[in-house]
């Protein structure tokens, strides 16, 4: 089966997706006694499902508590210059930061939004005034801490 669009996926593409994203970790066998189907096929649709794209890569979640990087700060920014050319200045400039762990573009009363992980408020706003300010076309911040993590990927 040639998988080139969302559409071309079918009922086990589709649970061995839900599956891998429980559980990156699991054996071919046990994906295939979950999914269905024996191991040869199963085999090859997460080969295929891999070198298509819909599978991009394995990694382990890391309990970032544990390492003393509980502190989750939400950072708004507002950029001068929307242009191409200045988003992908901001766009490379922000990808070297070690602290953010996502950024979105953001259709609204600001541009882009910076999930920051942090050991403390002190660390957020060292990061925030050494490495976000300094962002390519930064005009402006604002900041909203999160008080309780529900529920994060």
């Amino acid at each position: 089966m040639n998988i080139d669009r969302e559409d071309d996926l079918d009922a086990f593409d589709l649970k061995i997706l839900a599956v891998l994203a429980e559980d990156g970790r699991i054996a071919v066998t046990e994906l295939a006694s979950r999914i269905g189907l024996s191991k040869t096929p199963s085999a090859a649709r997460l080969k295929r499902l891999t070198e298509t794209g819909y599978i991009e890569g394995f990694k382990a979640v890391i309990n970032q508590k544990k390492l003393g990087l509980d502190h989750v700060a939400f950072a708004e920014v507002k950029l001068s210059d929307t242009r191409e050319k200045a988003l992908d200045e901001f766009n490379r400039a922000v990808s070297k930061i070690r602290e953010v762990e996502e950024c979105h573009m953001i259709a609204g009363r600001f541009d882009y939004l910076l999930k920051v992980r942090t050991q403390n408020i002190r660390r957020y706003r060292e990061v925030l005034g050494e490495k976000i300010s300094s962002l390519p076309h930064v005009a402006s911040t604002s900041t909203s801490v999160a008080m309780q993590s529900v529920k994060e990927r």
